[in-house]
């Protein structure tokens, strides 16, 4: 795949840098210096991202991973305006998780998966952990004027789940702030809501895939398309909380067998969904310091059609 100019400048073959089990050669985020191929991006960059009072050092990972700035936004908090979804404060574990389906085929994404494709499992640790470690402040809820039966039918699926259809609630996994677990769960505020709608379609169409046993895709394939569009109207019509942070552990276990959070969280059936203790505010204070394809998947689930 021939990547954009400004960013097929971003990575050259080093040798030990980063070893690879599966290739003798290594690719990591060239250094902007001694080559004009180098400067190009740094300019490209610099027309990109505001600048930044303190600039970091010429081989820092903050350097090495502008180009992942230029679509998910300076530092990584990309404006709920856009497609592109924000990566600054999500679990760690959940980025490292995401960037290794890109290299191997579990999430479709042509830039995406050009990018990190020779990069090895501990570097895109790295990069999930730069990232994850960027706690900044979110912009004001993207979605205003929706109509009253959709939010009510949203904040339904997602603080207590339809027993009926056996869907849990968003929150029995995203926390009750729905903020994120650490250290494997994200978020759900403050992200576009054509985002959501494409990721929501995707997994129940089966374009997106995780580890086994997938708990989203079967979560998924159980939502309507209406569903798709009221859950994300409420999620991207709600403000976040004072502390944004990931909470450290969820109060009961998962409603569903998960494998991309495998072990890190208890297994099993916990308290009924959508419980009153799977709501409780106190969880906030447990907190630790494009696809063209999705395209697709936003004009069958945007409002719901």
């Amino acid at each position: 795949m021939k990547l954009p100019a400004f960013l097929s400048h971003c990575l050259r073959p080093v040798r030990r840098r980063h070893p690879d089990r599966r290739s003798s050669r290594q690719y990591t985020w060239s250094r902007p210096s001694r080559n004009a191929a180098a400067s190009s991006l740094a300019l490209s960059l610099l027309l990109l991202s505001p600048l930044h009072a303190a600039p970091p050092t010429a081989d820092s990972i903050a350097v090495r991973v502008q180009a992942c700035t230029a679509c998910h936004g300076d530092q990584g908090r990309a404006t709920n305006q856009g497609y592109f979804p924000r990566i600054a404060g999500k679990p760690a574990g959940y980025l490292h998780a995401q960037l290794l389906n890109f290299r191997d085929g579990r999430r479709n994404n042509a830039l995406m998966s050009g990018l990190v494709q020779h990069l090895s499992d501990d570097y895109l640790r790295e990069i999930a952990e730069h990232f994850a470690a960027a706690l900044l402040p979110y912009p004001p809820p993207q979605t205003t004027g929706a109509p009253p039966a959709l939010l009510a039918r949203g904040e339904q699926l997602v603080r207590r789940g339809d027993t009926a259809r056996d869907l849990p609630a968003c929150a029995a996994c995203h926390g009750a702030a729905l903020t994120g677990v650490s250290p494997a769960i994200p978020g759900l505020l403050g992200l576009p809501r054509d985002y959501l709608n494409a990721q929501l379609g995707q997994w129940r169409t089966g374009q997106r895939r995780a580890a086994e046993p997938d708990c989203m895709a079967r979560i998924a394939a159980r939502l309507s398309a209406e569903d798709i569009g009221a859950v994300s109207a409420w999620l991207s019509s709600q403000r976040l909380p004072a502390d944004t942070r990931p909470a450290r552990a969820l109060p009961q276990a998962l409603p569903e067998p998960c494998g991309s959070v495998g072990a890190q969280q208890p297994q099993g059936l916990g308290p009924a969904y959508g419980s009153d203790s799977q709501a409780a505010h106190g969880e906030n204070d447990r907190r630790a310091a494009p696809d063209k394809n999705d395209g697709q998947a936003v004009s069958r689930m945007k409002n719901g059609s």
